[in-house]
């Protein structure tokens, strides 16, 4: 366990930060060897049909995601003011609640599975492959969702080295798999899905036995699972902000996938290597928005202010330095990278893709501060403006979608997030200098 409430903010952060960074790396490693095993062995239509659902996947598990990354703010403000039985209880209450939600979110999804892939224009030549990857990733939500509870407890309590090594052994073992079931097997793009979740299943194993043999702390009994409503509501208002603003944002992702499936296979596989490529840019920023929450989390619950302040401004300029390597890699080893994710050296790939990094990376600047104040102002109990922010995407993406992208093409998708973003972070920023003033910060 580490407490966040004292000591040097950038060096705590940086600590705090640098094993999530590397364990969200590995994990990129589950769909990146998923994308280039497919691409290399199987051809562009497969990996096609994978990208194809991309959207509806990050939807879900983003959902997810979300909502046990909320549960984990609360936790962490038990934590942090160093309320033994309330930690218990709202541990108790991520593990129900999270199983609740994921029984519930995948019996629909799998409800609606083909009129959703329907929605998203998916090529009729891809549908069979698209519609069997997708549907094993989501009957194994369940477990995609016992990882991210049990690593969000653990950050919440400051251990995130735990879960980094546990994800270095499923990556490892993912792209094992990933040869197996393809290569051995020719399960196509099944045996992608089923090696991503099995690996997943490993890290699950890994890390609740580490819970229980480390931290007697999580040893609950059945007590802890009599929430009262008091904690129910805590942990759902917390939840379902952060769900409901990872969710609008990949809403808007969604409608832009929609437009981008009629665009022909040659762009599908350009905008997926892309987002592939600008999701591992995008890892530190990301990262030290975890780290924000977990370290406003804490320093909320301790009533400590003033390190809150202090520790958003510090991690802004810690990812501002970030933003400058990622401009240079862009301009100079943006078709490098793409090549590395799909191996394809064609132009008609290679060129709109390369274009998608160099234009967004210039605004990371940006992005980088929706991140930070979003999972700051999240942490400090302000569960509206992100949401709002987030709803400015959805709106803006929406708009572009049916509007720009007909008349510009894979330009308007290209475009797209940078002008959002320039809106998105006006509502975040008012409301936390608002909120500093209010507290005297």
């Amino acid at each position: 366990m580490k407490d966040l409430t004292k000591g040097n903010p950038t060096r705590l952060m940086l600590s705090f930060a640098l094993p999530v960074c590397l364990g969200n790396i590995f994990q990129l490693f589950y769909s990146l060897a998923d994308t280039r095993i497919v691409g290399s062995t199987l051809g562009n239509e497969a990996l096609a049909a994978i990208g194809a659902t991309t959207a509806i996947t990050t939807l879900l598990i983003g959902f997810l995601q979300g909502l046990t990354n909320g549960f984990s703010i609360i936790v962490a403000q038990c934590f942090g003011a160093k309320q033994t039985d309330q930690l218990k209880k709202a541990s108790a209450g991520t593990f129900l609640l999270s199983f609740i939600t994921t029984i519930l979110l995948t019996a629909l999804a799998l409800l609606f599975l083909n009129p959703l892939l329907h929605l998203l224009n998916v090529p009729q030549d891809l549908f069979d492959s698209a519609s069997a990857y997708i549907r094993i990733l989501l009957i194994g939500m369940l477990i995609t969702m016992l990882y991210n509870a049990l690593a969000g407890i653990l950050r919440a309590v400051g251990d995130t080295v735990a879960p980094l090594l546990f994800l270095i052994c499923a990556s490892l073992l993912n792209i094992v798999l990933d040869l197996t079931f393809i290569l051995v097997f020719h399960l196509g793009v099944r045996g992608a899905a089923y090696a991503t979740i099995l690996s997943q299943m490993v890290s699950v194993v890994l890390c609740f036995t580490y819970m229980w043999k480390r931290y007697p702390i999580f040893h609950l009994e059945k007590a802890d699972f009599h929430l009262d409503s008091k904690m129910v509501k805590k942990l759902y208002s917390s939840g379902f902000s952060m769900a409901l603003m990872m969710s609008l944002v990949f809403f808007g992702t969604l409608a832009l996938q929609c437009t981008i499936n009629t665009f022909g296979t040659d762009i599908i596989v350009a905008h997926t290597a892309a987002r592939k490529v600008t999701e591992f840019n995008f890892l530190p920023i990301s990262v030290m928005g975890i780290t924000m929450s977990t370290f406003c989390s804490q320093n909320f619950g301790a009533g400590q202010f003033n390190r809150v302040k202090t520790g958003i401004r510090q991690s802004l300029l810690l990812c501002w330095l970030w933003v400058l390597v990622i401009i240079f890699l862009a301009y100079t080893c943006a078709p490098f990278f793409i090549y590395l994710v799909t191996g394809t050296k064609e132009t008609a790939v290679t060129d709109p893709a390369s274009l998608y990094l160099k234009v967004n990376s210039l605004f990371y600047f940006v992005s980088s501060g929706i991140s930070i104040l979003r999972n700051g102002l999240q942490a400090i109990g302000d569960h509206i403006t992100p949401v709002f922010s987030s709803l400015i995407e959805l709106v803006g993406k929406i708009l572009i979608a049916f509007l720009l992208a007909p008349v510009l093409g894979y330009m308007g998708i290209i475009i797209a997030e940078p002008i959002i973003w320039c809106f998105m972070v006006i509502p975040l920023i008012v409301k936390f200098v608002r909120t500093s003033q209010a507290y005297r910060v």
